[in-house]
C-alpha cells in the first residue's frame, strides 16, 4: 500500500525520496526491518494473549530429557510469523503481482489448516487434531490453485531465446539469429545438467508434439506432490526448540537470492540463470518472511517461550514449496531442504522397517532410537541446543551447495 502511495506522491507532487519505493532492494530492506520489529515487539503481546487463553502445549510422555518442562508452553505461535509476514508485504509489495498473490493465498490457506489443527488439539482436547485426510485435501487444494495459476496465468513467463523466422545473410553465410522474448513455458532448472534446464512438456511431447497443450497434466500433480511433501517435512522438523524456524530461515534466505537474481535481467544474464520476469517482487515477501522467522526465534530458542504449532509449521512448508516452484528451483529442494528430507525419510524408514519386521519376525524392530531424526539424537543424550545448532550448520552447508549447483553443469 505504501508502494502505491509513494508512487502517487512521486508522480503528482515529486515528493522527495518517494522514488526509493520503486526499488525492490529498498522495499525488501524495509520489509525485513518491519517484520523483525513486529515479531519481536508484538510477539510478546501475542504470547501473553495465548497464555491468558490457556493455549498451552500438551506434551506426550516420550521419555525425552526436559520434556515435562515444556508442558503448558503456549503454542499456535505461528500466528506471530503469519502476521509479521503479511503486514510488511501489504505495505511494501506490489499487490497485483501474481507471485505475491499466490504467496499471500498460500500463507492464509496453510495457516488456516494449521490453526484448525491446533484448535482441535487444544480446545477440543483431541490430541490427534485435524484428521490426516483433511490436511491432505487442504494441501492438494492449494497445490491445484498454485499449479493452475503458474501454468495458465499470462503473467507467469520466462525469457527464452526465440529463433527468428527469417535467416540473416551476412558475408555470403546464412545465419539464424535468436531474439530474447517473454514466453509461457514449463521449463525449470535442474542441477548438474549441461544446459541446466528441463521442460516438463517433453515428458509427453515425445508421444506427439500436439500434446504440449496438455503439459498441465504433468505440472499440476507435481506441484501438489511438492507442496504436500515440503509442508509435511516442515511439520515433522518442528519437534525441538528453534529447529524448524532456524532451518526454514536459512532455506528462505537462499530462495530470496534465487528470486532476486532470477528477477533481475542483468544479473540473471551474467550468471546464466533463467530470467523470470516480475519474480523479483517475491524478494519483498521473502525478506518479510525471513524477518518474521528470525523474530520468532527470539522467543522460540531454548528454552522456548512459545511453540509455532501446526499453524506455523504447515504455513512455513507451504510457502517454501511455492517459492521453490515459482523461482523454478523445485528440483533443488532435496538439497536445499535436506533437513526436511532427512526428517521425512527417517520417519518413513522407521515405520516401514517396524511394520516389515513385525510381520516377518512377530516383533517390530527400529532403525533409529526414535523418529523423526532429531529425537534419535535426543535419545542418545545430546542436548537440544547442540542438536539444533548442528542441524543449522548442516542447513547452511546445504544452502551453499544449492547455490553452487547452479554453476556445476
Amino acid at each position: 500500500m505504501l508502494y502505491y502511495l509513494f508512487q502517487y506522491l512521486e508522480q503528482e507532487y515529486q515528493f522527495p525520496g518517494a522514488q526509493l519505493f520503486q526499488f525492490i532492494t529498498f522495499r525488501a530492506a524495509m520489509a525485513i526491518l518491519l517484520a523483525l520489529a513486529i515479531s519481536t515487539i508484538y510477539g510478546k503481546k501475542i504470547i501473553n494473549l495465548l497464555l491468558r487463553q490457556q493455549v498451552g502445549e500438551t506434551v506426550r510422555d516420550l521419555g525425552l530429557a526436559g520434556q515435562s518442562e515444556k508442558a503448558g508452553t503456549p503454542t499456535m505461535g505461528g500466528l506471530i510469523i503469519i502476521f509479521s509476514t503479511i503486514i510488511p508485504v501489504l505495505l511494501f509489495a506490489k499487490l497485483e503481482n501474481i507471485y505475491i498473490i499466490l504467496l499471500l493465498i498460500t500463507t492464509l490457506w496453510m495457516g488456516a489448516i494449521g490453526f484448525l489443527d491446533d484448535y482441535i488439539k487444544i480446545f477440543k482436547k483431541n490430541k490427534a487434531g485435524l484428521h490426516g485426510k483433511f490436511k491432505v485435501v487442504g494441501q492438494v487444494g492449494l497445490g491445484i490453485i498454485v499449479g493452475a495459476s503458474l501454468y495458465f496465468h499470462p503473467g507467469v513467463t520466462i525469457r527464452e531465446e526465440v529463433k527468428n523466422p527469417v535467416p540473416v545473410v551476412s558475408n555470403e553465410n546464412i545465419e539464424q539469429q535468436f531474439t530474447p522474448e517473454e514466453a509461457k513455458s514449463t521449463k525449470t532448472t535442474i542441477p548438474f545438467v549441461k544446459n541446466n534446464e528441463f521442460d516438463y512438456a517433453d515428458l509427453i511431447t515425445w508421444i506427439s508434439p500436439d500434446l504440449r497443450d496438455y503439459a498441465w497434466l504433468i505440472f499440476i500433480p507435481l506441484v501438489i506432490i511438492i507442496v504436500t511433501a515440503v509442508s509435511n517435512g516442515a511439520n515433522l522438523t518442528d519437534g525441538i526448540d528453534g529447529l524448524a524456524a532456524g532451518s526454514s530461515a536459512i532455506i528462505v534466505i537462499t530462495l530470496g537470492i534465487f528470486a532476486w537474481v532470477s528477477g533481475n535481467i542483468i544479473f540473471s544474464d551474467y550468471l546464466n540463470v533463467m530470467y523470470i520476469p516480475n519474480s523479483g517482487e517475491m524478494t519483498v515477501f521473502i525478506t518479510a518472511f525471513a524477518g518474521a522467522l528470525i523474530g520468532f526465534l527470539w522467543y522460540n530458542t531454548f528454552p522456548a517461550q512459545v511453540f509455532m504449532g501446526d499453524t506455523g509449521s504447515l504455513t512455513i512448508g507451504g510457502i517454501i514449496a511455492v517459492l521453490a516452484i515459482a523461482t523454478r528451483k523445485e528440483w533443488l529442494i532435496p538439497i536445499l531442504c535436506g533437513i526436511f528430507l532427512m526428517e521425512n525419510v527417517s520417519v518413513i524408514m522407521q515405520v516401514s522397517w517396524f511394520k516389515y519386521t513385525r510381520k516377518k519376525f512377530g516383533e517390530g524392530r527400529r532403525i533409529f532410537l526414535m523418529s523423526p531424526l532429531h529425537h534419535h539424537y535426543q535419545k542418545r543424550g545430546y542436548h537440544e541446543s547442540k542438536i539444533v545448532v548442528r542441524f543449522w550448520i548442516v542447513g547452511i552447508l546445504l544452502a551453499i551447495l544449492t547455490i553452487v549447483t547452479l554453476k556445476i553443469r
